[in-house]
């Protein structure tokens, strides 16, 4: 293939994945209940037990983002805090990233729009995973929730 023909199938290649849609999400706060984010407790795994126990923190954020292992399409999730209301997101990398990207953010103070903006980018792919294995995170309490 030419130069001509390579550069022209890197720009489609790069407009392919441009193209693709963002996975489910709600564009608005929850108005009412929101489910239950499985019990921590239940995985002994300590980056497991960690991203459940932050998904319980910031449910009304995860309510608001999409999840890019696209579980809309394979589990009918409608947003990130599906994977944390069942046991989808112990076993998918993309849910933990994404849930630990959501729980850092709101802690700098960003919107879940700003949040929602950034995993779109594929900021959530830089998540350090270390600094979650290293101990066990209280849960959200009952009084917190």
């Amino acid at each position: 293939m030419n130069h001509a023909g390579k550069i022209l199938t890197m720009v489609i290649l790069v407009l392919a994945g441009a193209s693709e849609a963002v996975p489910a999400f709600h564009a608005q706060p929850p108005e009412g209940e929101l489910p239950p984010t499985m019990p921590p407790s239940i995985y002994t795994d300590k980056l497991i037990f960690n991203a459940y126990a932050v998904a319980g923190r910031v449910k009304k954020v995860l309510y608001q983002e999409p999840c890019y292992c696209h579980c809309d399409r394979s589990n009918g999730h409608a947003s990130l805090l599906d994977c944390f209301a069942s046991r989808h997101g112990a076993g998918c990398d993309t849910c933990i990233k994404e849930a630990f990207y959501s729980y850092e953010q709101t802690h700098k103070g960003k919107t879940p729009a700003q949040i929602r903006d950034g995993i779109v980018r594929g900021d959530w792919q830089k998540v350090d995973l270390a600094k979650y294995q290293k101990d066990y995170l209280p849960p959200v309490s009952a009084s917190l929730k």
